[in-house]
């Protein structure tokens, strides 16, 4: 297997294994549908959408992309209805395993405050 492939196969890895992370979010009074979507030119996001009761979207996702020069941004935010509740510094990476454990690192970080915050919201609307 070449370089290329390698660095795809282990970039899917990275992927599968955010998604898998931000898939076992579940709240019991919000809906929710893990997605995975193609960022062009070159990038990928995954997350959860949750959907309030009264209609609002919260979006907990992760993505990576390639930038000019062989770079690779990793974002990772919360929001609702596309307003940031938690929106965590672009961070840049030259290495794909440096890329990909801040990817990990980001999909741990967007999970672990999500029940709280859907918890948060749950209230204002009662």
């Amino acid at each position: 297997m070449d370089s290329d492939s390698l660095a795809a196969a282990a970039l899917l890895a990275g992927l599968s294994r955010a998604s898998g992370i931000l898939a076992e979010l579940h709240h019991p009074f919000v809906r929710s549908a893990p997605f995975a979507a193609f960022l062009p030119p070159a990038g990928a996001r995954t997350g959860v959408m949750f959907t309030l009761p009264d209609g609002r979207e919260v979006t907990v996702a992760v993505s990576v992309a390639a930038s000019g020069g062989g770079v690779l941004q990793v974002d990772g935010a919360v929001t609702l209805d596309g307003e940031p509740l938690l929106d965590l510094p672009r961070r840049t990476a030259v290495e794909l395993g440096d890329a990909l454990a801040v990817l990990d690192e980001y999909a741990a970080d967007v999970a672990q405050p999500t029940g709280r915050l859907l918890d948060q919201l749950l209230d204002e609307i009662v």
